[in-house]
């Protein structure tokens, strides 16, 4: 039989009705057929090959148990028509939904795939494309970019495959079609490194085997043949068969009427400022920025990136195309978020652009590398300066802190007025990488895949001084040192002696040494946002934490430990954030609003992840303190599933204190967005932000 691709590619919908009706005919024909048929059948069960999908091969064996031999020899009786009818609907339903899956695949995901692919040849590609080799006979392994030992054993149909971050889907579930403009959650996967730019190897690494860390990327950010990405599509399904298509039956929702108003904003994309500082495309942004208005979008977010700005001398900063962005949205009636950006872009997922930190930063690190966090074999990571050199005087006379909150002072005097008019709403600070209040422990181009663990970064001179005078205030300078047992950036809990059941994390150095960790990113936290509060009196100041949810269900919570959260199944790590937080009156902005445990248990049940059960924890540990949360989406989202999933995070069902979100980010602005039928999704998801009744344009 037809594999459930193959039947759908090429094949119209009366083709299909032909087939059932032949699947049906064969039943009758199977009854009359006595013990020569039930043979047939058991060969057919047992033989069958691995491209037939699982719902065929159930269906075989539902007709084999109902051809059983009664006692007296003679065959059970057929099943009524209604019956058959019903299998009907229900195997013309399941092929609705495939076909809606691969016409998505083909239009959006730009997949190339053989003609008459079959369902192991995207397994296979999928596969290969997360990093995985695939070898001809179905063997499947990690590749050695990902740190890990091939795993033995053959099997006709290719495994599942554990990649990203940020938090991923295996190919089969990239199949299911999560978000129709992102190719599903797989580009939440770090390892998905299409659209994704990849910088050089940092000239700051010491380590002798850093390359070998590396995914194979070929010069110009072309992908090598052991990294090949999936494109073009996968024979044609025309209009007329997907519209032919009986809709799903649609699921109840809440009513969001009469709830409270949240307002939403939109992230404008990363370069929309060039390294001119000049706006990009002004008409074009304009138009766009005309769309958003009419749909009752409250403003726009931007990064205001150090590295564009104060780029090539110390305390010279250029805010010309800012000017003109924020003069524009003064004239929309718009309001505006800034981020202050002092890390660089490009390496993470989504970044498609490369702006790096200031030239003259870049020179002092060539001179003194450990300016910049360092992993425990030498690997510097220039992202985003360590918080080690916060009080100390490396950076042309200034400490890091002094050039941060003169950055943020030239900002404050440059628009002040827009500060007085209300303009701007909310300024979020950035205080680590991708402006996340984390430690740098999982970067891509130091070979990092999900769901590893990831690696302390502590191991520069400025926080290995501080690690060694705190040893010694407690009476153990030989604590002064990292865990030497924490194994690497892919290794998982189980495999090290630092995090798995029972390990070092909770003896009495290893309490110690995270302790001392975690301090280190709470301190950083409170003296940036100490300045950043005088900077920017009177309005709204925020700080963006990640959701870092794999292993969350592990003792250990190891991919929390190493990013600075020390938050073990023991411990509550989110509430000295908090506390920080409340005493510089900042908002909480938290990026795992929308992301589904489901996914996670079905296709990374080894990650052990759990993004509701840490969503709830974090907001619990916000609200118990009493500091608002702003949020955006993780994952880009234009589908009614994820948006209702962010509804139900912002506004909690019959919460007694009436908590819900101060404000929410949709990331970000892109002509998918602006598509007609994905921009009717995103309007409708405004009007019930803001508490409205909303239409429902679903047909």
């Amino acid at each position: 039989m037809a594999t459930d691709i193959q039947k759908l590619i090429g094949t119209s919908e009366e083709d299909d009705d032909e087939e059932m009706d032949m699947d049906v005919k064969e039943e009758d024909n199977e009854e009359n057929g006595g013990k020569n048929t039930v043979a047939q059948i058991m060969a057919g069960v047992s033989g069958g090959t691995t491209s037939n999908s699982s719902d065929n091969q159930f269906q075989h064996q539902q007709q084999f148990q109902e051809q059983v031999t009664t006692p007296s020899g003679g065959a059970r009786r057929s099943r009524p028509l209604e019956e058959k009818e019903r299998t009907k609907l229900r195997e013309r339903h399941r092929r609705a939904i495939t076909a809606r899956i691969l016409a998505g695949l083909r239009r959006h995901g730009n997949y190339n795939l053989r003609v008459r692919a079959d369902i192991n040849d995207v397994i296979a590609a999928l596969a290969r494309e997360a990093g995985w080799d695939v070898l001809p006979d179905g063997t499947t392994f990690p590749s050695r970019s990902q740190g890990s030992r091939p795993v033995g054993g053959t099997s006709a149909a290719v495994t599942s495959s554990s990649s990203h971050l940020v938090s991923q889907q295996t190919p089969s579930a990239s199949l299911r079609g999560v978000s129709p403009g992102y190719q599903t959650s797989v580009e939440y996967n770090t390892c998905r490194m299409r659209g994704v730019f990849m910088p050089n190897p940092s000239p700051y690494n010491l380590s002798a085997n850093t390359q070998s860390q590396i995914p194979a990327v070929g010069e110009g950010g072309e992908q090598t043949e052991s990294d090949l990405h999936i494109g073009g599509s996968m024979d044609t399904i025309n209009d007329k068969q997907i519209a032919d298509i009986p809709p799903i039956p649609k699921l109840p929702e809440r009513d969001f009427a009469a709830t409270p108003f949240i307002p939403v904003y939109v992230m404008l994309p990363l370069g929309v400022i060039n390294m001119k500082c000049e706006l990009g495309d002004p008409d074009g942004l304009l138009k766009q920025l005309k769309v958003l208005k009419s749909a009752n979008v409250d403003g726009i977010m931007v990064d205001c990136w150090w590295g564009i700005v104060e780029a090539h001398t110390p305390q010279e900063y250029n805010w010309n195309g800012y000017s003109r962005l924020f003069q524009m949205v003064r004239e929309l009636k718009l309001k505006l978020q800034v981020v202050m950006s002092f890390h660089e872009c490009g390496g993470n997922v989504g970044d498609d652009v490369c702006i790096p930190l200031p030239h003259w930063v870049a020179e002092i690190g060539r001179s003194n590398p450990d300016i910049f966090f360092t992993d425990r074999e030498g690997r510097r990571n220039s992202e985003c300066l360590s918080w080690g050199i916060d009080k100390e005087r490396v950076l042309r006379g200034r400490t890091a802190v002094e050039v941060y909150f003169d950055y943020m002072r030239s900002f404050r005097a440059e628009f002040d007025e827009f500060f007085a008019d209300g303009i701007i709403s909310m300024v979020e600070v950035g205080l680590g990488p991708c402006g996340e209040l984390r430690y740098p422990s999982f970067p891509v181009k130091h070979g990092w895949r999900y769901p590893g663990i990831g690696e302390f970064q502590c191991y520069d001179q400025y926080l290995l001084k501080s690690l060694k005078k705190t040893a010694e205030a407690r009476g153990h300078p030989f604590w002064a040192r990292g865990p030497d047992n924490a194994g690497f950036y892919n290794s998982q809990p189980p495999e090290t002696g630092f995090f798995c059941e029972g390990g070092d994390y909770d003896g009495y150095y290893g309490r110690f040494f995270l302790n001392w960790y975690t301090r280190i990113l709470v301190d950083h936290g409170d003296r940036v946002l100490s300045l950043a509060k005088l900077a920017f009196e009177g309005t709204q100041i925020a700080v963006k934490l990640s959701g870092i949810h794999w292993w969350y269900k592990t003792a250990s919570h190891a991919a929390e430990l190493t990013a600075g959260f020390y938050n073990p199944c023991n411990r509550d790590g989110y509430a000295a954030i908090a506390a920080m937080l409340k005493r510089h009156k900042a908002a909480l902005n938290f990026s795992c609003s929308e992301l589904w445990m489901v996914d996670q248990q079905v296709d990374f049940s080894e990650a052990l992840a759990d993004p509701e059960g840490l969503v709830w924890q974090v907001l619990n540990a916000a609200w118990e303190v009493g500091i608002p949360i702003a949020s955006e989406n993780a994952l880009p989202c234009y589908d009614r599933v994820t948006y209702n999933k962010i509804l139900d995070n912002a506004k909690p069902l019959n919460d007694p204190d009436g908590r819900h979100f101060l404000s929410f980010t949709h990331h970000r602005l892109s002509p998918l967005l602006m598509d007609r039928q994905t921009f009717m999704e995103f309007e409708r998801f405004v009007k019930r932000m803001h508490g409205e009744a909303a239409v429902d344009h679903q047909v």
